[in-house]
């Protein structure tokens, strides 16, 4: 045990010899700020070495670690796969190729059991080639399938490399599109032109650190040559192009530009490049366009934030999915009839919308239980079928053809393996794929409870336990904020290295979520934002009064918004809690601004320059609240240094902080994985075997 107390003094006397050299008087670890500073970085290794010290020699870390890798590499899992025409692709990790293989096969082998994969692009020997650790970020292709963008993340950043890629040749082509590293948005407008928003250079990135101008980039020319077709401004968040390319060489071209970050104004780009500016209020969040075939018109899909009353129209309900059509917009420049497609009730949400060719598919859930629908089109009207999926969990929109008529969707819950199903557009959905069980769920049942916040609203949750169980050591998952909504899933990391061990864990579906809508989450902003706070804690204090957990066997986790949520809950009632795991971090709301993307969250949070939204953000925030001489739960912060959302500099400032007041703190920093906090399924591995031996020592769990 000498050689942990010894790197745990050291760890201290480095923290307090640089915050003398570097600190102020109002933040003595402000210098942690800089990310890659020589002396934050030596800092921050220091603390992750005693971190993994303590963790890895736990005689369950191996164990942990092998399992989860296990789990993440199996061959067994389902190839979740993007249709397109009559091809599905998809990417794959594995041991043998750890940053993956883009590939594809044709739907028909992809319906069997051992789908014939023709590989693409292996990433692992372009990063050899190159030199550069390279991580997939996804791809777009034409309609033809001939060329493709692929997006390459340095380290899983969230600023990327786009390069065009060739799929006959099966490589990147000489004189092919590249768009150099940056936060970029980029579309196919057409086979030899692109939209691209990207880092042109001085005064072309907004101050939330993303693109405020979309140019139009011919094959053939220079990028900087490249005309600028619309231009946003400084204090937007950004401004991204968007293309819909239907059959028969159809297309259209849009810009969404987003003047905060709830708040956007969308634009038809006609064939000179004009802007014409769509007439949706600013709230609303459009979906696409459902393009109309044989004379019908194309159709536009938003759902509503706010509820809108058109000029000369009926009322619409806040959190509706809508259309009206595009083309007698642009003949009359006025807005048509706007069509109701659904309106959900007071305990439901739309989760999500994918237009396809023949239909629009949509994720509906009531009381956070999903279920499917598909629309179909009925010239102006539409009607709604409910699909045939399984009850008591989450459908999920898999991907939808945007050439043919098929869709794939997905349920789970938290006990029951994921199944893929798909529809031929007609017939009732058929499974086609099924992830085997992870463990074994026969002795642990699942449970929806309610809990009332301290304003008496009922907050609801999940529990997932071991059937007819006392007191358990309990894990608290939360997120509660950005419209996100946290819906059944089957966790087979947590199912493996948890409750297979004897413990449970918990969901908490608290305000400033999107799990009833628009609403819900409005309920929790700005001033408002310690009512995430209060249902949270509302929700650990029923789980203990219910008798599911004890103060001591409660640990709580969450990542990004919900690393807030914990950090902020734990130094609020430390006496309900034994742990706290907290990922990726925000932690410093005073100066989150400043930090990383902070500025396009102000939405969200509010402005610490405002008097008012100062008062808020000071009264939750965990760093400029956490204090010398009061008992905190333990707590484990993980981050990474390549994440440049976030940053790793809340998770660092406040270890620092709790560790010169005498708290009990580790913090670990991996280099790569962005705002993953990974970047691959071995660094995962590691993770999560890290996060679940730190709650098991703290919360009691026998092993």
């Amino acid at each position: 045990m000498w050689h942990y107390f010894a790197a745990a003094c050291l760890a201290l006397a480095v923290t307090g010899t640089y915050a003398l050299a570097q600190g102020t008087d109002d933040d003595p670890y402000i210098w942690l700020e800089e990310v890659h500073g020589e002396q934050a970085l030596a800092w921050a290794k220091m603390q992750s070495e005693v971190a993994l010290s303590r963790l890895k020699s736990d005689p369950d870390y191996q164990p942990s670690y092998d399992a989860v890798l296990g789990i993440l590499d199996a061959q067994d899992r389902i190839p979740m796969g993007a249709l397109r025409g009559r091809n599905v692709y998809n990417f794959w990790k594995d041991a043998a190729h750890p940053k993956g293989l883009w590939r594809r096969a044709t739907l028909t082998s992809y319906r069997t059991q051992n789908p014939q994969w023709e590989v693409l692009l292996d990433v692992d020997r372009l990063a050899a080639d190159e030199g550069k650790n390279w991580v997939y970020s996804g791809a777009s292709c034409l309609p033809d399938e001939s060329r493709c963008l692929i997006s390459l993340s340095p380290g899983g950043t969230d600023a990327i490399v786009v390069r065009e890629f060739d799929l006959a040749s099966k490589s990147f082509p000489q004189g092919g599109f590249v768009v150099p590293e940056s936060k970029t948005d980029v579309s196919y407008g057409s086979r030899d032109t692109l939209l691209v928003a990207s880092d042109f250079g001085p005064g072309t990135m907004t101050k939330s650190s993303y693109p405020r101008i979309v140019k139009e980039w011919r094959r053939g020319t220079a990028l900087a040559d490249a005309k600028v077709i619309y231009e946003g401004t400084v204090g937007d968040i950004g401004v991204s192009p968007f293309v819909t390319f239907g059959e028969n060489g159809r297309s259209l071209r849009m810009i969404a530009r987003s003047v905060g970050f709830y708040d956007h104004e969308y634009f038809y780009l006609r064939p000179d490049n004009s802007a014409v500016k769509l007439p949706l209020p600013l709230s609303a969040d459009m979906k696409g366009v459902s393009l109309g075939n044989a004379g019908a018109p194309d159709l536009v899909l938003a759902t509503l934030r706010e509820a809108w009353t058109p000029e000369g129209g009926a009322a619409l309900p806040q959190g509706a999915l809508v259309s009206f059509s595009l083309n007698a917009f642009l003949e009359t420049g006025r807005l048509p009839q706007v069509t109701v497609m659904y309106a959900p009730g007071a305990r439901a949400a739309i989760e999500s919308v994918s237009i396809g060719r023949d239909a629009v598919y949509v994720g509906i859930f009531d009381n956070v239980i999903g279920s499917m629908h598909r629309f179909r089109r009925d010239g102006a009207a539409w009607t709604d079928t409910a699909l045939a999926l399984p009850p008591g969990g989450a459908a999920d929109i898999a991907s939808v053809n945007d050439y043919g008529s098929e869709a794939f969707f997905t349920y789970q819950s938290f006990l029951t393996p994921t199944t893929l199903f798909e529809s031929d557009g007609a017939s009732a959905p058929a499974a086609i794929k099924s992830l085997p069980p992870r463990f074994d769920a026969s002795t642990h049942e699942s449970q929806q409870y309610e809990a009332t916040a301290k304003d008496g609203t009922k907050i609801p949750y999940f529990v997932v336990k071991p059937k007819n169980s006392g007191p358990t050591p309990m894990v608290l998952y939360g997120y509660g904020g950005f419209e996100i909504s946290l819906t059944p899933w089957y966790w087979a990391t947590a199912g493996k290295l948890w409750l297979a061990k004897g413990g449970a864990y918990a969901v908490a579906n608290i305000r400033g979520g999107g799990e009833f809508g628009p609403a819900w989450h409005e309920a929790a902003l700005k001033l408002n934002r310690q009512k995430a706070y209060d249902d949270f804690i509302a929700v650990a204090q029923d789980m203990i009064t219910r008798g599911l957990t004890t103060p001591a066997q409660l640990g709580i986790m969450g990542g990004s918004n919900g690393g807030l949520l914990v950090g902020a809950t734990g130094v609020q009632r430390p006496d309900l809690f034994g742990a706290v795991v907290c990922q990726v971090p925000l932690l410093d709301m005073i100066r989150y601004m400043k930090i990383g993307a902070g500025t396009s969250w102000e939405a969200e949070y509010g402005d610490p320059d405002k008097p008012d939204e100062r008062a808020a953000i000071l009264g939750y925030s965990p760093y400029q609240n956490v204090k010398a001489g009061v008992k905190y739960p333990p707590m484990f912060f993980v981050t990474a240094t390549s994440d440049d959302r976030v940053t790793p500099v809340h998770a660092r400032k406040m270890a620092a902080k709790m560790n010169a007041q005498g708290h009990d703190v580790l913090f670990y920093e991996n280099t790569d994985g962005g705002h993953a906090g990974a970047a691959d399924n071995r660094q995962s591995a590691e993770m999560w075997a890290l996060t679940f031996v730190y709650l098991a020592q703290k919360l009691g769990l026998k092993r």
